[in-house]
């Protein structure tokens, strides 16, 4: 509902500026996904493939703060837990250079997911043992991590003339989606795709089949009553910044291991806080994320091309509205829900 108003906005918007909509969004999905001639699909491989790498990330930033509201919080620093999981990444694989690649990929997969979770837990501590609201401090440990990585980089291990770390080994690199199967021919779309959806399925399986993951979901809809049931919530707020932060840390990999095979400042671009659009869109839900992470992707993807009719920020124009009109229906649906059961 919210997708279908927000191209019905989307469109007025393309009018006033003098163009066709049904033209551009055709546009738009012609140079993402492909286009029908006749009742014959014909796929755009590599749109396709530039829209599965660009929800990569967007898929981790989204998990992680879907977590952190599942449990009660709002994590914003998925731009720093990122920064600092993808640097150590980098570091591992480009200091434990002889390891073979079975061992030297695991290894940078989970100093990524340490290096994240490290940023995470600290605004979680701050939480659970001062009352210090995640937000603020999320925010502020967003600039610590640039300042602190953007040191690292260029002042210890520094590429002269570059912005960058040095390449990590062969062996730690991921291949790309292209050589493992032909399809998506000259797109960026690497393995680490399959990463981020076997963690989707790994965060549902924690939060929806396991003690622990009811323990999180106890203390995100009501501290109180959770605590009063046994479970610790203090506890539960530090595990869940930290699984959070670990996520979006992963979120490296997409660039790190599979596309630069480097750690380079400013790599994310915002993809840390588009993760919070991705994890609204998505409902909070894994599955909801991996179809909000593709959609957004397609919309960023597909904004090259329609700059040949519109401005590029149109993109910007529809993700906005989608966002606001998403947290515009799931408070009217929610008041109307509340206001079924209090007649009921």
């Amino acid at each position: 509902m919210a997708l279908i108003a927000s191209l019905i906005v989307g469109g007025i918007f393309i009018l006033l500026i003098g163009q066709n909509p049904l033209r551009v969004y055709s546009l738009l999905s012609r140079e993402t996904f492909g286009w029908f001639e006749g009742l014959r699909f014909h796929p755009n491989w590599y749109g396709l493939g530039q829209v599965v790498f660009k929800a990569t990330t967007l898929v981790f930033t989204g998990l992680s703060v879907a977590f952190a509201f599942r449990s009660g919080l709002f994590n914003i620093g998925g731009e720093g837990q990122i920064y600092v999981g993808a640097f150590a990444m980098a570091w591992v694989g480009f200091t434990l250079k002889t390891l073979p690649s079975w061992l030297l990929v695991p290894l940078c997969l989970v100093a990524g997911a340490a290096g994240g979770a490290f940023w995470g837990v600290v605004p979680g501590l701050l939480k659970a043992k001062r009352g210090g609201n995640e937000v603020i401090n999320t925010i502020m440990l967003n600039f610590i991590a640039f300042a602190l990585i953007g040191y690292l980089v260029t002042g210890v291990f520094a590429v002269p003339a570059t912005v960058h770390t040095p390449e990590i080994a062969p062996a730690a690199r991921l291949p790309r989606l292209s050589e493992m199967s032909g399809v998506f021919a000259g797109s960026l779309a690497n393995s680490s795709f399959f990463l981020a959806l076997l963690t989707c399925a790994a965060v549902w399986h924690l939060l929806w089949r396991t003690g622990t993951g009811y323990g999180l979901r106890a203390v995100g809809l009501s501290p109180s009553a959770a605590e009063y049931g046994g479970i610790s919530v203090p506890k539960n707020m530090v595990l869940a910044m930290a699984i959070s932060g670990a996520l979006a840390g992963l979120g490296g990999s997409n660039f790190v291991l599979g596309y630069k095979h480097y750690f380079e400042e400013g790599f994310s671009f915002g993809q840390g806080f588009m993760g919070i659009a991705v994890a609204l869109l998505g409902r909070n839900h894994p599955g909801g994320v991996i179809f909000a992470s593709i959609l957004f992707a397609a919309l960023s993807e597909g904004g090259f091309a329609i700059n040949l009719l519109v401005p590029k920020e149109l993109v910007n124009v529809l993700q906005a509205i989608i966002i606001i009109l998403v947290v515009v229906t799931a408070t009217v649906f929610g008041d109307w829900v509340q206001r079924r059961q209090k007649k009921a």
